[in-house]
C-alpha cells in the first residue's frame, strides 16, 4: 500500500464511493414498519406511489359560496350548506350552494365567493366578480394517481408525516437501522492519560443521522490488538467506526489492519481538516476510520462519512461577509475554515482577532483541528483559495451536517 501525496482523492470522489457503499448496503437491507410518528431519520426501504388523485375532488379553501363564475348575480342559494364529510352535489346555471371550507365543490362550481364578500338577500347571493379557481384546491392539484412520491432510499423526516398522512398512511416500511461499534485507538487514550473526545461526538453524530451507535472502549497502539479489535466489531456490528491511527506512522495500525481483513477504497482525501480518512469494506460490515483529532474528525465525518448514512451530500449555505485576509496552506486542499457569525459577518474562529488564538495570515487547520474550543463556531466555510476581508462567502451552518 502507497501513500503518496498523489493517492489522496478529492471529496466528491470519496463521496460517490462512499454513496455506493451505501446503495449495496441498503439493497441487502432487511426492513420493518414503523408509525408515522416514528419516521424521522428513517430510510424508505419502498418507494410511495401514489394510488389515487389528490384531493379526490375540487375543494374549497375558504368558507362562502360555491357556484360557477361564468354566471352572472345575482345566483339563487339552493340546497344546504356543504362540509368537508359530504359527497358533491351538482347544480344548476345560475345558482350558487353555501360551503365550508374543506368542502368538496358541487359538479357544476368552479369558484368560491369569499363570506365577508357576499350580500344575501331573499335567498340570492352577490359579490365581487371573480375568476373561476378563486378560492378552490383543484383536483390532484396535490397529488397525481400513478406519481411517485418518495423514492426507495430517501431519508424521511417529521415534515413527510404531513404528506405521508395525507395519503392514508398509517405505517410506512424503512429499512433497519445500521448498528455501529465505536473505537478509539491510542496507548494515550487506553491508558487515560488522554480523554477520548472523538467517540461521544461521533456516537452523536450518528445517532442524529437515524443510526444505533455504541461506544466500545479504547484499544493501544498495538497491531494484534488493534486488527482483533476490528474483527470483532465487524463481526457484531453492521458498521465500524475507528478513531485516531489513521495516519501512516509505526504506532498507526487502523489502515493496516483494515488492508489485512478487508479493501480499503480509498485513505486520504483532499480536506484539510481530517485528510486521513478512510472507507473500507469488510467480510461484514463498512468500515470508516476517522483521524483522531477531535475537530478535524467531525469536519471530515460530516463531510465524508455523513452521506453513508443519510443518503444525502447536499450542503446548504447562508451568506455571509468574512471578516479577516486570510491565506491556505499547501494548493490541492479543500479547506474547512470553523467561523463564528454575527450581523452577516464570518469571523475565522482562530484567527487572533477571535476568541480562539491560533493562527494570523495563514489557516492552520493541524492546530485548530486539535482544538476544541473551535466548537464554538456556527458553521464553516469550504474554500481552495485565499480569502479576504469584505469578500462574500458560503457558511455551511453547522446544524445542517449534524
Amino acid at each position: 500500500m502507497t501513500h503518496q501525496h498523489a493517492d489522496m482523492i478529492a471529496r466528491e470522489d470519496a463521496v460517490t464511493q462512499v454513496l455506493a457503499q451505501r446503495e449495496a448496503v441498503l439493497a441487502d437491507r432487511p426492513s420493518e414498519r414503523v408509525p408515522l410518528a416514528e419516521i424521522s431519520g428513517r430510510t424508505l426501504a419502498e418507494a410511495i406511489v401514489a394510488d389515487a388523485d389528490v384531493p379526490a375532488h375540487d375543494r374549497a379553501t375558504m368558507d362562502g359560496y360555491a357556484f360557477d363564475a361564468t354566471d352572472d348575480y345575482p345566483l339563487s342559494i339552493g340546497q344546504s350548506e356543504l362540509y368537508p364529510e359530504d359527497e358533491p352535489p351538482s347544480i344548476d346555471p345560475g345558482e350558487a350552494v353555501e360551503i365550508a371550507t374543506g368542502a368538496p365543490l358541487p359538479h357544476g362550481a368552479n369558484t368560491v365567493l369569499k363570506r365577508e364578500l357576499a350580500t344575501v338577500e331573499d335567498g340570492h347571493v352577490s359579490g365581487p366578480s371573480i375568476e373561476p379557481g378563486t378560492y378552490t384546491y383543484e383536483r390532484a392539484s396535490n397529488v397525481t394517481a400513478g406519481e411517485t412520491l418518495f423514492e426507495t432510499g430517501e431519508r424521511l423526516s417529521p415534515k413527510d408525516a404531513i404528506f405521508l398522512g395525507d395519503l392514508g398512511h398509517e405505517t410506512v416500511s424503512v429499512a433497519q437501522r445500521l448498528s455501529v461499534g465505536l473505537l478509539a485507538t491510542g496507548t494515550e487514550i487506553h491508558e487515560g492519560r488522554s480523554d477520548d473526545l472523538d467517540s461521544p461526538m461521533l456516537a452523536g453524530l450518528i445517532e442524529s443521522w437515524g443510526h444505533e451507535a455504541t461506544v466500545e472502549g479504547s484499544v493501544p497502539d498495538d497491531a494484534d490488538r488493534v486488527r482483533d479489535a476490528i474483527a470483532d466489531l465487524a463481526d457484531r456490528f453492521d458498521v465500524v467506526v475507528t478513531t485516531g491511527g489513521t495516519s501512516v506512522g509505526h504506532k498507526d495500525h487502523v489502515i493496516r489492519s483494515l488492508a489485512d481483513l478487508g479493501e480499503v477504497h480509498f485513505h486520504r482525501v483532499r480536506v484539510r481538516p481530517g485528510k486521513p480518512i478512510a472507507l473500507a469494506t469488510l467480510p461484514d460490515a463498512v468500515a470508516f476510520a476517522i483521524p483522531g483529532k477531535p475537530v478535524g474528525a467531525h469536519t471530515i465525518a460530516a463531510l465524508v462519512a455523513r452521506p453513508f448514512f443519510t443518503g444525502d451530500s447536499s450542503l446548504p449555505t447562508i451568506e455571509a461577509t468574512f471578516a479577516r485576509d486570510l491565506e491556505m496552506g499547501p494548493e490541492g486542499f479543500e479547506y474547512a475554515v470553523p467561523v463564528t457569525l454575527e450581523e452577516g459577518v464570518a469571523m475565522p474562529l482562530g484567527h487572533v482577532d477571535s476568541p480562539l488564538s491560533v493562527y494570523e495570515r495563514t489557516y492552520d487547520p493541524s492546530v485548530l483541528s486539535s482544538s476544541p474550543r473551535a466548537t464554538r463556531a456556527d458553521g464553516f466555510v469550504l474554500t481552495e483559495t485565499a480569502l479576504s476581508a469584505d469578500e462574500p462567502v458560503d457558511v455551511v451552518p453547522y446544524a445542517v451536517v449534524e
